[in-house]
């Protein structure tokens, strides 16, 4: 007596790791356009004459597969405008608008939710 086992689906022909892959990806680029979302709408709600020179300067960079960074390319008035320059408070009564700990905040909070909606929209190429 023989027995024949037939192996086939997404989960063994590498359809689901390269759709799991993906979801990573995506959640990864999904959080960061977020985080660069939430520090926009913070320099938009603080600064009281807007100039787009410092909010063209956030963006985001992909450091690695895994990692990407949210930043405002190393413009020298951005410690100061955060809060945690030099020149603020107190040596000036300026405490800083903290649009960047605001929007890493609402990551902390936002970002489980932000993934698992980039994993759903895998589902069914992992064959779930």
């Amino acid at each position: 007596m023989s027995i024949d086992i037939n192996v086939r689906g997404p989960l063994f022909d590498g359809r689901a790791q390269r759709a799991i892959e993906d979801a990573c990806d995506d959640a990864r680029d999904d959080i960061a356009a977020y985080a660069e979302e939430r520090v926009l709408m913070g320099t938009s709600a603080n600064f009281k004459t807007r100039t787009p020179y410092y909010e063209t300067r956030v963006t985001t960079t992909r450091v690695s597969s895994e990692v990407s960074l949210v930043h405002d390319q190393g413009v020298i008035y951005g410690p100061w405008l955060e809060g945690v320059g030099s020149r603020n408070a107190p040596v000036t009564r300026f405490a800083g608008y903290h649009f960047w700990r605001a929007a890493k905040q609402a990551i902390a909070v936002r970002g489980p939710q932000i993934a698992e909606i980039a994993v759903q929209r895998h589902l069914p190429e992992m064959g779930g």
